[in-house]
């Protein structure tokens, strides 16, 4: 994951806790540079693991701009229609749309596929 540090999280009754991860830079965000996979094989199934398995909500906000993710324990996460990490354009600089644009001979490419 990267260098990371425990933080604090605003929780829903209004109360601050300690249950917060800050990940610096996400290694796995990093080298996919793709939204798509880190939706789809990170966020989404760690959310659902820790919630289904753990029994410990987690809300995971992944920043695609400088890497970083924040990790929220305690918080549930909302619903897809409504995360707003699902509704990320694909990144420029993920392979895949690049190669989508390549084929397409530089015109708009459709943006990648996400949860």
């Amino acid at each position: 994951m990267g260098p990371c540090a425990v933080n604090s999280v605003d929780l829903p009754n209004g109360s601050s806790l300690m249950s917060g991860v800050f990940v610096e830079k996400c290694k796995y965000l990093e080298e996919s540079k793709c939204v798509g996979v880190c939706i789809n094989t990170c966020k989404l199934p760690t959310q659902t693991f820790f919630k289904d398995h753990m029994g410990v909500p987690l809300l995971m906000e992944p920043n695609f701009t400088d890497y970083s993710c924040q990790f929220k324990f305690g918080i549930l996460p909302p619903q897809q229609e409504v995360d707003d990490a699902l509704k990320e354009p694909c990144l420029e600089i993920c392979p895949s749309s690049v190669r989508r644009k390549e084929m397409n001979h530089n015109m708009d490419a459709p943006k990648c596929p996400k949860a």
